[in-house]
């Protein structure tokens, strides 16, 4: 009933376009199969057939009104989908790339995170917008009008975000006001 009712219903187009589905589907699967991982066959497979749909009054032998003749559709319908095998294996390798690239670009841990390890849980404890901001300002040099462009918000915001998070990581390394920052109390020299 179904099919009699999408048949009823469905312009010239779409019944051409089912036609050749029905012809070139299964071959073209075949093929994907044989090139292609098992993971990203059925989607090769879809892209093959959406490009299919788009360019339906390209395919040759194909009219409203013959029957389809597999040999003079299917060459072309195969150069669809090895265009679309193509860009698949493309865009695996680039996936593949960047993935190498940000496995590699992970720096190690530092000098100063061995040195300094309760900066850093501290700094990790901050929520991510904030310790965005402040190590913008800390280690880059950024003045807020200039890590509000970098990060979106408002100079206002920044400022805000920035002295919270100042106020945050001076609370977790249970740092006093009056202390200076850097420098050991006790002996009156840096510890640079």
């Amino acid at each position: 009933m179904e099919s009699m009712l999408r048949g009823k219903f469905a312009g010239p187009r779409e019944a051409r376009f089912e036609a050749l589905a029905g012809v070139v589907a299964r071959p073209l699967l075949r093929y994907l199969s044989r090139r292609a991982d098992t993971d990203a066959v059925d989607d090769i497979l879809a892209e093959t057939m959406l490009v299919l749909w788009r360019r339906l009054d390209d395919v040759p032998g194909l009219s409203d009104d013959a029957p389809i003749d597999p040999d003079e559709v299917l060459p072309w319908c195969y150069g669809v989908a090895r265009g679309c095998l193509a860009n698949a294996q493309r865009a695996h390798t680039r996936r593949l790339r960047l993935v190498d690239r940000l496995t590699r670009s992970v720096p190690p841990a530092g000098p100063g995170e061995a040195e300094h390890p309760e900066l850093h849980a501290a700094l990790g404890a901050l929520p991510i917008a904030d310790r965005e901001v402040l190590l913008l300002w800390a280690w880059e040099g950024l003045a807020p009008r200039e890590i509000a462009q970098v990060t979106g918000l408002t100079s206002n915001a920044v400022s805000i975000r920035l002295h919270r998070a100042k106020r945050k990581t001076a609370a977790l390394l249970e740092r006093k006001n009056d202390g200076q920052p850097g420098h050991e109390t006790g002996n009156g020299r840096s510890n640079r």
